[in-house]
């Protein structure tokens, strides 16, 4: 489900049918209180009936455990407003596997998804400062993962996902995992993946590569078993149409006029 910035400005908070699903359209209010163990304004039932969250223009933070256990969400829409994602925020979000983050974010707590255990790709914009230890631990699923070269990274970040176990070499430092996260697809043999993968891909770029190495390009899979085509596929941010790079190709190379 993609959501135009111009349409939340006419939504108001609460809950809701959008598109056939369950949603809230989260205004930034705390929903849980981690200390008493108590849900606010929703009880569990209701917490679990979302399918989609959409956060609202203005909500600044998504605090502590806010959609802890919310276990039927499927996709989450950030404003780009967001700047901070707290502590727990998303713990326990087992359903989930679409995630737009804010294009200004600039923290994510310790756990922040933690055991969102469907979740396959995520994609960290550049203003984001840091990642808390243990972030996406438990993310079973989560393969794709861009991460900007200046983002600090706590312990562990990646810790029981199918990331870690794709790793291709053996850490023998302490933060040679976090080096090599800020680092996939640097090599020139990966360009076409680093392109792809980047949070705006640019597709005069992808373009440029494609043509040098041919569409097969696209299919190749990098050291973790990724291919091109796969972060395109995953990438919240891109406005690549693959199939547009594919057909001005053939024409090219058919030497007609594009």
């Amino acid at each position: 489900m993609r959501v135009q910035t111009e349409e939340w400005r006419r939504f108001i908070p609460g809950v809701r049918m959008y598109k056939g699903k369950k949603t809230l359209f989260y205004n930034g209010e705390e929903l849980y209180d981690p200390e008493t163990d108590e849900y606010l304004i929703f009880n569990l039932g209701e917490r679990n009936s979302w399918q989609v969250i959409i956060v609202l223009p203005g909500v600044e933070v998504i605090p502590d455990d806010t959609f802890t256990n919310c276990k039927n969400i499927k996709t989450v829409i950030m404003a780009d407003t967001v700047k901070r994602i707290e502590p727990a925020a998303f713990n326990d979000c087992s359903s989930l596997v679409y995630m737009r983050l804010s294009r200004n974010l600039e923290f994510i707590g310790e756990c922040a998804f933690y055991v969102c255990k469907s979740l396959t790709s995520i994609f960290i914009p550049p203003s984001c400062r840091k990642i808390c230890r243990l972030a996406f631990f438990g993310c079973k699923k989560l393969i794709i993962l861009h991460v900007p070269q200046g983002t600090e990274l706590g312990d562990n970040v990646i810790e029981d996902t199918a990331l870690i176990k794709a790793l291709p070499f053996e850490p023998s430092q302490p933060n040679d995992i976090n080096n090599w996260i800020r680092n996939q697809n640097m090599t020139p043999e990966w360009e076409l993946h680093r392109a792809c993968s980047s949070y705006n891909p640019i597709q005069e770029i992808v373009y440029g590569i494609v043509k040098r190495k041919g569409i097969k390009a696209f299919h190749e899979k990098n050291s973790i078993g990724i291919t091109p085509l796969q972060y395109l596929e995953s990438n919240p941010f891109s406005n690549i149409d693959q199939k547009q790079i594919i057909k001005q190709y053939i024409l090219e190379m058919m030497g007609e006029v594009v």
